[in-house]
């Protein structure tokens, strides 16, 4: 059986399995969504929002890119941003990174890549950011960990910059804003960095007005 044949074969058993289980799981994931998470995640396979939370369908609203990246300039991250925060009303916001991840380690380098050159700098901001704590670690690997563990709170903290969490945080109080790393050798989460809604931000990247217009990131 070809490869791609093989994922719409697992579709139907799953499918089937499910009503076997649970005759009106589908009837409900139709008619609503209703998350309470909203997942930014590395784009590796190896890292399933649902699969490692143990969640199902409809639990999670799920955005993924290389290094589980919050840019200002991502229009596809904005609006998934947006419609997690402003419309489905999600009660908390995960950044989860994971060790051993290519797009850090790449940023570790000074290869290049062509157009994922772009991305990558955004990750090496990170580490001019956090350089003397960086290169005060021993070895190669400590520093690839902890500039992993890095950039998920310097995401985070991008979270937080945005008018949309800001508008957020003035209007209803929440979402509450998480900080996690997965190791992949024992599928184990760790949270690294937490802000929970209202935390202050630097003065410089506050917003004032924050009313129907000021929905930018």
């Amino acid at each position: 059986m070809d490869t791609y044949k093989r994922l719409l074969n697992n579709n139907k058993h799953w499918a089937e399995d499910t009503v076997a289980r649970d005759p009106d799981f589908f009837k409900r994931l139709e008619n609503i969504q209703q998350p309470e998470f909203l997942w930014i995640g590395c784009s590796d396979s190896r890292v399933p929002a649902n699969e490692i939370t143990g969640t199902q369908p409809g639990e999670v609203f799920v955005h993924r890119n290389i290094a589980n990246m919050v840019v200002h300039t991502d229009l596809n991250l904005l609006s998934v941003l947006q419609y997690a925060v402003e419309y489905l009303k999600v009660k908390h916001i995960i950044v989860c990174g994971h060790y051993g991840c290519g797009g850090v380690k790449a940023a570790m380098t000074n290869n290049s890549l062509g157009i994922i050159n772009k991305w990558l700098r955004n990750i090496k901001d990170v580490y001019r950011l956090h350089r003397r704590e960086l290169n005060a670690l021993e070895s190669e690997q400590e520093r690839f960990d902890r500039l992993v563990e890095l950039n998920v709170t310097e995401q985070v903290m991008d979270l937080a910059k945005t008018s949309i969490i800001q508008k957020a945080w003035l209007e209803r109080g929440g979402p509450d804003l998480h900080g996690w790393v997965y190791r992949l050798s024992d599928g184990i989460i760790k949270p690294v960095f937490e802000m929970e809604a209202g935390t202050e931000v630097d003065p410089i990247y506050k917003f004032d007005n924050l009313g129907p217009a000021g929905t930018k990131g």
